[in-house]
């Protein structure tokens, strides 16, 4: 079951962008095959990715610096 805590409209506009982050950004690419060997199922595991992005997004806006996709990789 999918999960209906938060707003389903911010669920619905990060789930596409998390699943290319799985695909192309490294730090999200790492985090993502980590989870998955530690046996999370991919639902759960793009859910995280999706809320990796937001702290990602909120750290950009804080520092002032822009996005590094390499960043501790």
């Amino acid at each position: 079951m999918a999960s209906q805590n938060g707003d389903s409209a911010l669920r619905k506009a990060l789930y596409m962008p998390a699943l290319v982050a799985w695909r192309h950004i490294p730090l999200i690419r790492i985090f993502c095959e980590r989870l998955k060997v530690n046996g999370k199922n991919g639902k759960a595991i793009a859910c995280a990715a999706m809320r990796k992005l937001i702290h990602i997004a909120f750290e950009v806006i804080k520092s002032g610096k822009p996005f590094d996709p390499n960043y501790a990789v």
